[in-house]
């Protein structure tokens, strides 16, 4: 196994400088697997550089990780690719015999795909409309919160200024008074309405921002989920290159 520089990783373009991250080094590869401060998503893209390893142990290291997930594999074509990719790798089966496997195998994943492009299609379908049912649900609710909210501060101006008028005017002895009651009276509406509409809107508010919250953490949990999953993905994809790599010490 050879020795490697951080200089042998350089021509491929990395997207940091590692002597400045990690100071200089030198080793084989699977001494930099063991680098106990080099992430496992660098260190898979440090291994699958082109010239790091050679092409058999890519090989084995790609079926041994796509047997990781052949219990999702369905079609007979795609476990028997996986099978005379390794014999290939191992020098038991020919160059014919792997393209083929190649073929059927592409054949299968183009058939899986197009099943997949239908579930999808389907599945999005009903995404959208739950959505869309759940939005209109909750626009027609904050519309009627509103709609009740008006419709209550009219029936109360109204009877706000029809009671302060009838009040008014049995109290008072002239026109005048008459005119300041209803003066009154469309005055307290006029305060009844704001103050309605300003609870409806507080009530709307409060509710978009909650489903908001709870939007916002319903995607954050999805996000680690999704993250802690793809990184425990890696760390089963270095181990099984560090085994590889042992076996060639």
């Amino acid at each position: 196994m050879k020795t490697l520089t951080w200089a042998d990783f350089a021509k491929h373009n990395p997207c940091y400088n590692p002597a400045e991250k990690y100071g200089e080094w030198q080793g084989t590869i699977l001494d930099l697997m063991h680098h106990p401060d080099i992430p496992n998503e660098d260190k898979f893209w440090a291994f699958t550089r082109e010239g790091i390893v050679d092409d058999k142990t890519l090989r084995l290291f790609a079926v041994a990780c796509a047997r990781r997930l052949q219990h999702l594999l369905t079609d007979q074509r795609s476990l028997d690719a996986l099978d005379v990719a390794e014999k290939y790798a191992n020098g038991n089966a020919t160059e014919d015999e792997l393209n083929a496997a190649w073929d059927a195998a592409r054949d299968a994943a183009w058939a899986a795909a197009g099943g997949a492009a239908g579930d999808a299609a389907r599945d999005a379908a009903w995404a959208a409309a739950r959505d869309a049912a759940f939005d209109a649900a909750s626009d027609a609710a904050r519309y009627a919160a509103w709609t009740a909210a008006w419709a209550a501060a009219r029936a109360a101006a109204k009877d706000a200024a029809r009671d302060a008028a009838w009040a008014a005017a049995g109290a008072a002895a002239g026109g005048a008074a008459g005119g300041a009651a209803w003066t009154a009276a469309w005055a307290a509406a006029r305060a009844a309405a704001k103050d309605a509409a300003r609870d409806a809107a507080r009530d709307a508010a409060r509710d978009a921002a909650r489903d908001a919250a709870r939007d916002a953490a319903k995607d954050a949990a999805k996000d680690a989920a999704r993250d802690a999953a793809w990184e425990t993905e890696r760390k089963a994809q270095i181990q099984i290159a560090i085994e590889l790599l042992t076996k060639l010490k």
